[in-house]
């Protein structure tokens, strides 16, 4: 979870009391208006892997505004210092929504949220929080695709909220199985370019880290440098843990990542063949697509539109891949140790705790530094097993059973005092709100 929280579903508002610890814990959520009742040490890492941006122009991890210089939103969210008396506090707290905005692309319909409003800050000088190279190559995609107002679109929109760092729930996303499947992309773009941004700004914080450690050594000054300034790492390198049902839904995802990371990150996509190997892929040929054209005129369908959309490609629940994005290549099959995102199912990372607890010398400590948590599809999810979900999410930013190369001298203070679970943030997609959805995305812990 995080410190804040954001909704947006249908039926009624759900109203509970505020944290105590902070003034601006923040979580959001929408719901509709209703009349009836109102990092790991890189010692083994190379060139290419430490650079991750290159000579990116905003590389300094603040956001510049026309006179003013900013600090990210990233930047406060990993420098955010969290007392034990607040951590212990937090259970005890309910979330109390203190302000509401319209949503605009959804009739009847608010975004409701706690601590200070936001929504009406973004400066359009700031690239919006991203960083510069991921905000051109954004834009040049979302142009070259048709669109002429980037600033008002829901994919610019959406991204400001995951970019905010609150906990999110969208219960009324329109999925690609129900003929959304152009608001279905926008919210995976938008979930998407907040998970690149993450980790191009974690590996640029590394990476300028690692220079001034070399130049102070290199110096021969025997002042001692002071150890908080580079506390820019967690027990491990996976940072990104996307949660999703079908390996079709997993293609789609994957190929859209590959699509938004910029031209000069992916000169080369490791293991490509490989993936579509194991999780097909949604190209038709045209003697197919023709086939499939007069078998649909000849036979009616056995199964309602959605039913088909849904479970057409790969339909499997079995899946987990690593994602490791160096200066000018995309490796996909990483080794989860030095992986930056993993995208996986809850029924295989329960297979995988299952055989870790059989065997000694296996362990999914890779788990135990995770910031960002997407959850997408979870009405889907939820037809499989919930409870195989939140035996996950609970499992998640444990300390680590072992120390894996790790350099505890830059490890987040957070991290070695048991709080990374409370400062992450986890973010749900589905289209139809459910109690158990509800009961998690409240619980302090979610």
């Amino acid at each position: 979870m995080s410190l804040a929280k954001i909704m947006k579903r249908g039926g009624r508002s759900l109203v509970s009391s505020p944290p105590a610890f902070s003034n601006d814990a923040k979580k959001l959520r929408a719901s509709t208006v209703s009349n009836a009742t109102g990092l790991q040490t890189e010692d083994a890492e190379t060139e290419d892997d430490l650079e991750t941006s290159g000579t990116d122009e905003d590389d300094d991890l603040t956001v510049r505004g026309p006179s003013t210089v900013a600090t990210s939103t990233f930047t406060k969210h990993i420098e955010y210092k969290l007392s034990k008396i607040e951590a212990d506090d937090l259970p005890k707290k309910k979330w109390k929504y203190t302000w509401e905005v319209p949503a605009a692309d959804i009739s009847n319909c608010k975004w409701v949220g706690t601590g200070e409003c936001f929504l009406k800050d973004d400066d359009l000088s700031s690239n919006y929080g991203l960083k510069q190279k991921l905000y051109k190559h954004w834009l040049d995609v979302y142009k070259t695709s048709g669109g002429n107002d980037f600033h008002s679109s829901k994919q610019r929109w959406f991204f400001s909220l995951c970019n905010s760092y609150r906990d999110i729930l969208h219960g009324e996303k329109k999925p690609f199985y129900h003929k959304g499947l152009e608001e279905d992309s926008k919210i995976m773009d938008a979930y998407l370019m907040h998970s690149l941004n993450h980790i191009f700004r974690t590996r640029d914080l590394v990476r300028k880290n690692n220079a001034k450690i070399d130049k102070h050594q290199m110096s021969g000054k025997e002042e001692i440098l002071p150890g908080d300034n580079f506390l820019d790492q967690g027990f491990t390198r996976p940072k990104i843990l996307i949660l999703l049902p079908l390996r079709s839904i997993a293609l789609r995802v994957i190929e859209r990542l590959i699509q938004l990371t910029p031209a000069n990150s992916k000169v080369n996509v490791e293991q490509i063949d490989r993936f579509y190997k194991d999780f097909g892929s949604e190209e038709v040929s045209s003697d197919e697509e023709e086939e499939q054209s007069k078998n649909a005129k000849t036979k009616k369908p056995s199964k309602p539109s959605d039913h088909q959309s849904l479970f057409k490609g790969d339909t499997r629940d079995d899946f987990m891949i690593g994602i490791k994005f160096t200066r000018k290549t995309i490796k996909l099959y990483g080794d989860f140790y030095s992986s930056d995102i993993i995208v996986a199912s809850p029924l295989e990372l329960m297979t995988k705790f299952g055989k870790a607890e059989k065997n000694k010398e296996l362990d999914t400590d890779y788990l135990s530094s995770i910031e960002v948590v997407i959850i997408d599809h979870a009405d889907v999810i939820s037809l499989q097993n919930w409870s195989f979900l939140t035996s996950v999410v609970e499992r998640l930013n444990h300390i680590p059973s072992k120390q894996h190369g790790t350099n505890v001298m830059r490890i987040r203070q957070w991290y070695l005092d048991g709080f990374a679970s409370i400062l992450s943030a986890d973010n749900y997609f589905r289209l139809l709100s459910k109690p158990r959805h509800e009961c998690s995305f409240q619980s302090p812990l979610c």
